[in-house]
């Protein structure tokens, strides 16, 4: 890209999604375009040289792929790009980056809060003011409980170090064992999940979805966790069998769960998960703070001028592996 020519940058968003904040920057540094579904998308991507796409749960992109014909480099505003890893953009030299960093803190806000409403079990608490019952109850110290985050990247080493302030004591989980990281107790390699889930009060799924984390919390791993644990879910759905999971609350075969990700978003309203006294839910939205999608977009604009300049672009995802890794 010379540095006085403006690239075609096309906007994929959800269909009905209204446009993205600061677009009026976009514009004045590319020729932008917008797609929405398939159709729209072929319409737009011949001639487009960058994506920016706001929909992670899009298949209009492997759809429309054959109308790629100058696609250099992808940015996913989401920390998982599961969605557009298929074949031949795995396989293909078209770059592809994430929105790594931007929701770190705010995930790691939410994972600490909801240890610390398991330990004074606000839970019971809120449901006992909306019946106006006043109850006293002894309730756990966090201090001291072991936290087990399993992928140990970005967003659970910010993890880590909130759990670390707290006085928690923070064991992560990667591909590979890391014997250096200061935001860890220890880093254990994926062949010791089983063993570390029998150690872990609390258990915490900061990974991303690819075809070795799909059903990984499923019957064998509920029954690996201390009944006493609590499992956290700010990664992805899929990455927990639901009816498994259902099965081990029921059974006492894990004490609780706090979930932001399901296999089915949005949740059915009948779905058994609504009504157990021992689940906390909320709607997809751990990592969403007041300003975030003109973050989303700023940290794209960013990435974009270094590319226009030749530079090398930041969150370089691996596609083989279907994440950014941690530096």
């Amino acid at each position: 890209m010379t540095q006085h020519s403006k690239p075609v940058v096309t906007v994929l968003t959800a269909p009905g999604e209204n446009e993205p904040p600061g677009m009026d920057a976009l514009r004045a540094r590319a020729e932008v375009r917008f797609a929405s579904d398939e159709p729209t998308l072929r319409d737009t991507l011949p001639g487009t040289d960058v994506m920016m796409v706001t929909d992670f749960r899009t298949e209009a992109l492997a759809a429309a792929w054959p109308s790629a014909d100058k696609l250099q480099w992808i940015h996913a505003t989401s920390a998982g790009v599961d969605a557009l890893m298929f074949p031949d953009l795995i396989e293909g030299d078209v770059t592809v980056t994430n929105a790594r960093g931007i929701f770190d803190r705010t995930i790691a806000e939410y994972v600490l809060c909801t240890i610390l409403m398991f330990a004074k079990d606000f839970p019971r608490s809120l449901r006992l003011q909306a019946e106006h019952k006043w109850q006293h109850r002894d309730t756990e110290r966090a201090e001291g409980k072991q936290v087990l985050i399993v992928g140990a990247g970005s967003i659970g080493g910010q993890i880590a170090r909130l759990c670390k302030a707290a006085g928690l004591k923070p064991h992560g989980i990667a591909r590979k064992p890391r014997h250096d990281d200061p935001d860890f107790v220890a880093v254990h390699g994926n062949d010791d999940l089983t063993e570390q889930l029998g150690l872990a009060d609390f258990v915490v799924i900061a990974a991303p979805l690819t075809p070795q984390t799909e059903g990984l919390f499923n019957e064998k791993a509920f029954k690996a966790m201390r009944k006493s644990a609590r499992l956290i879910n700010i990664g992805r759905g899929p990455v927990v069998k639901t009816d498994d999971l259902i099965a081990a609350l029921n059974n006492g075969d894990i004490a609780g769960a706090a979930l932001d990700v399901f296999e089915e978003e949005p949740l059915p309203a009948d779905h058994p998960l609504w009504d157990m006294e021992n689940v906390i839910m909320t709607a997809h939205m751990s990592g969403d703070f007041i300003g975030w999608k003109r973050a989303l977009t700023d940290q794209f604009l960013e990435n974009l001028d270094r590319w226009h300049q030749g530079e090398e672009l930041f969150n370089l995802v691996d596609k083989k592996l279907g994440y950014a890794s941690k530096k």
